[in-house]
């Protein structure tokens, strides 16, 4: 008896909306990590894309405990010398809340071609609307066939 690997093509891929508001951050992330990757279907193969797309909202409102808010700084580098940036959670939040998921959510996928590729099914809004409800529509509608 020999197991049967499916293609990515194979495996049907579902919408999910995840609503981040009072939720820790890296809760919300690990969740949003594993249904990119497709670890919660039968068919999942760590080489393959058999994961789903991820929508999340509310991300302005996403918690941290303790005081990450002061604490945790997010750096990036221009590539000249001295160019290195700092920003703090709250100034991150305050000017760009989505990135605070996204970031924590690329930290979690593998840092290869798969990895990128996993991440491009992620789209997240600051707020409660998302202009994915046809997708998440049309999905729900196959489901209940």
């Amino acid at each position: 008896m020999s197991t049967t690997v499916l293609g990515s093509h194979q495996v049907p891929k579902a919408w999910h909306v995840i609503d981040a508001a009072d939720r820790p951050l890296g809760r919300v992330a690990t969740q949003i990590a594993t249904l990119l990757r497709g670890k919660h279907k039968p068919a999942f193969h760590p080489s393959q894309d058999v994961g789903d797309y991820v929508i999340v909202v509310n991300a302005s409102k996403v918690a941290v405990t303790g005081r990450k808010l002061e604490q945790k700084i997010y750096y990036r580098h221009s590539g000249y010398l001295g160019g290195l940036k700092e920003t703090s959670l709250k100034a991150m939040l305050a000017k760009r809340p989505e990135r605070v998921i996204e970031h924590a959510v690329r930290g979690m996928l593998p840092k290869n071609r798969l990895g990128r590729t996993q991440y491009r099914h992620l789209r997240v809004y600051a707020g409660p609307d998302h202009p994915h409800a046809g997708q998440v529509a049309a999905v729900a509608a196959e489901g209940a066939e």
